[in-house]
C-alpha cells in the first residue's frame, strides 16, 4: 500500500465545471500551488462522463457556459459532444490536465487542528495535505440503481444512464428504460427507432413542453466570436429565464397560464390515445418536478413498437430473462436502462469528511444538509462546497450559480491569505440564520407545496436541491462578504 505524500495550499475534489471554475479562478489570483483530484479516468465532469444517446444541455448554450469563455455553439441547446469539446478547449486554455491527478479517489478529508490544514487520504493510503479545500464533485455524480428483487439474476446487458456502455450495440434488441425524468427524455426518443421494441417503466409522468432549440447559421456562429455579441445574448436569454421564479415562487396563475397550458397542448397535439395520454398526465402541479424540454419525447413514447408501463403495471420483480410486471406481464429484454437519477441531496458528498474535534460531516448533516450560502459549515474551516445544499437551480444555468460561489469562496482565501491568517469559519449563528431563511422562503415555492416527492427533497422532506428565489440575489448575497458572519484563526 502506497504510504506517499504531498503538500498544497489548496486541494480542488472534481474536475466538473465547478472544479474547473476553480482552478481558473486560483490560476487568475496567481496562485498556483493546487491541485485537482479526480476519481475518474478522465477529466471534465458530467459531459464526459454522461455519454448516453440524446444527451443535450436543457439551458441554452450561451448561458451555460464560463462568463469568460464565449464559444461559437452550433446551436441553442448544444449536444453532449459539443459540450465536451467546449470542456476540454478550457482545460486545454488553462492548462489544468498538468494539475490534475486521475483515478485519485477520495477516502476521506480530515481536518488537522495543529496544523490548520486539510488531510485527504486515498484510497489506496497515498495522502495530500492543504491549507483549503474546494468540494467540487456536484450534486449528479452518484447514481442511484433501484433495488428491484432479482436485479442481479438478469442475463442480460444492464447500466445507468449516468455510465452508458458505448461498446453495446443496442439496434435491433429488446430494450426496457426505467426512469421518465431528464435523462430518459433524451435517451428515449434517440433509441425508440433503433430498437427492435422498447419498453418505458414510468413511475411517475413529468410535464413536458416544447424545446425551442434553433441551429445556428454561418455568420452567426462568427457573430458569437464577437465577445460583446457573446455578452448581449447572455443577458437577454438570462432575463427571459429569470422571469420563470414569478411562476416557481409567487404565482400558480403565471405556472397554469404560461407552462401548464403549453404542456397540456403539446400533450393533446402529439398523444391521440386517450388512455396513454391519461398515462402521461402528471397529477400534481407544474414545476414540483423538474420540466422536461422536449417536441420527440411524446412521438417516441407512442410509436407501434413503444409499450408505456405506469405505476398501476410497474416492476414486481426483474429475472434472468427479464421483467415480471405486477400485473404478471413478462418481458423478455436484451438490455435493461436505468434512467433513475442520482442521490442529490442527502447523498451530496460521497466520502466521509471529519471536520474541527472530529465532528463528522454525515453527522452535522444528520437531520439534513445545509450549509451558509450553500458553500460553508460550521466546524469546517477552509471548506467550501461547489455546488452545495439549497444551490440547484432550475430556472437557469447551474454555471451562473457556480461563478456566484466562486466569488464568496476566492473571498475568503484571499481574506486568509492577505492577514496571514489560518483558516476562515463561518459561525453557527449565522449558518443556522442563513438556513431558516432559506427554508421559510421555499415553503412559497412549486417544489415545496406543488403536492409532489421529487429528487429535490431529502429524506427528511426538506427541498435540499433548489434555492428558492432569483439567481441574481444569490450572486448579491456571495458578492457581499460579512465579516461578522465568520470567524477567522
Amino acid at each position: 500500500m502506497s504510504q506517499q505524500s504531498s503538500s498544497v495550499e489548496v486541494a480542488i475534489i472534481g474536475s466538473g465545471f465547478g472544479g474547473l471554475c476553480a482552478a481558473i479562478n486560483l490560476r487568475k489570483r496567481g496562485i498556483e500551488d493546487f491541485v485537482i483530484l479526480e476519481r475518474r479516468s478522465f477529466m471534465g465532469g458530467t459531459w464526459f462522463q454522461n455519454r448516453y444517446p440524446g444527451a443535450a444541455v436543457d439551458v441554452q448554450s450561451a448561458l451555460y457556459s464560463l462568463a469568460d469563455e464565449p464559444y461559437d455553439w452550433s446551436q441553442l441547446f448544444a449536444e453532449g459532444h459539443e459540450l465536451r469539446d467546449y470542456t476540454q478547449k478550457v482545460i486545454d486554455k488553462y492548462q489544468l490536465t498538468d494539475k490534475t491527478r486521475l483515478n485519485w479517489t477520495v477516502g476521506q478529508a480530515e481536518w488537522l487542528e495543529d496544523s490548520q490544514c486539510w488531510q485527504l487520504t486515498r484510497d489506496s493510503g497515498e495522502r495530500v495535505t492543504a491549507r483549503f479545500l474546494i468540494n467540487a464533485t456536484g450534486p449528479l455524480s452518484t447514481p442511484v440503481t433501484p433495488d428491484f428483487p432479482g436485479r442481479d439474476a438478469f442475463q442480460g446487458a444492464s447500466f445507468h444512464t449516468n455510465d452508458w456502455d458505448t461498446s453495446y450495440d443496442h439496434r435491433g434488441k429488446r430494450v426496457a428504460v426505467i426512469g421518465s425524468g431528464a435523462s430518459a427524455a433524451q435517451v428515449i426518443p434517440a433509441i425508440a427507432d433503433e430498437v427492435g421494441e422498447l419498453h418505458v417503466f414510468q413511475r411517475t409522468p413529468h410535464w413536458v413542453i416544447p424545446r425551442p432549440d434553433y441551429v445556428f447559421k454561418p455568420w452567426q456562429r462568427r457573430l458569437l466570436q464577437n465577445r460583446g455579441v457573446y455578452h448581449l445574448l447572455r443577458k437577454l436569454i438570462y432575463w427571459a429565464l429569470e422571469g420563470r421564479v414569478l411562476g416557481f415562487k409567487y404565482s400558480k396563475t403565471i405556472l397554469n397560464l404560461v407552462a401548464r397550458r403549453r404542456a397540456i397542448k403539446l400533450l393533446k397535439r402529439q398523444v391521440a390515445d386517450e388512455t396513454v395520454r391519461e398515462k402521461l398526465t402528471p397529477d400534481y402541479t407544474v414545476g414540483c418536478k423538474r420540466i422536461i424540454l422536449s417536441d420527440t419525447l411524446y412521438p417516441a413514447l407512442t410509436r407501434p413498437t413503444t409499450q408505456l408501463h405506469d405505476k398501476q403495471n410497474g416492476i414486481a420483480r426483474i429475472t434472468e430473462r427479464g421483467i415480471v410486471t405486477q400485473q404478471g406481464q413478462t418481458i423478455d429484454l436484451d438490455l435493461i436502462v436505468y434512467s433513475t437519477g442520482f442521490d442529490a441531496t442527502d447523498g451530496l458528498i460521497s466520502y466521509p469528511v471529519y471536520g474541527r474535534g472530529g465532528v463528522a460531516l454525515r453527522d452535522k448533516w444528520a437531520t439534513f444538509p445545509r450549509a451558509y450560502l450553500g458553500t460553508a459549515v460550521p466546524d469546517f474551516p477552509n471548506l467550501f462546497i461547489v455546488t452545495g445544499p439549497n444551490t440547484g437551480i432550475g430556472h437557469t444555468s447551474a454555471l451562473f450559480i457556480i461563478e456566484s460561489q466562486m466569488l464568496y469562496i476566492m473571498g475568503c482565501i484571499d481574506r486568509v491569505r492577505r492577514k496571514n491568517s489560518k483558516s476562515i469559519e463561518v459561525r453557527p449563528d449565522a449558518e443556522e440564520s442563513y438556513t431558516r431563511h432559506i427554508h421559510s422562503e421555499m415553503e412559497r415555492t412549486v417544489w415545496k407545496s406543488g403536492g409532489c416527492n421529487s429528487w429535490y427533497q431529502s429524506k427528511s422532506g426538506h427541498v435540499i436541491a433548489m434555492f428558492p428565489g432569483f439567481s441574481f440575489t444569490y450572486r448579491r448575497w456571495t458578492n457581499n462578504f460579512r465579516a461578522d458572519d465568520h470567524r477567522i484563526v
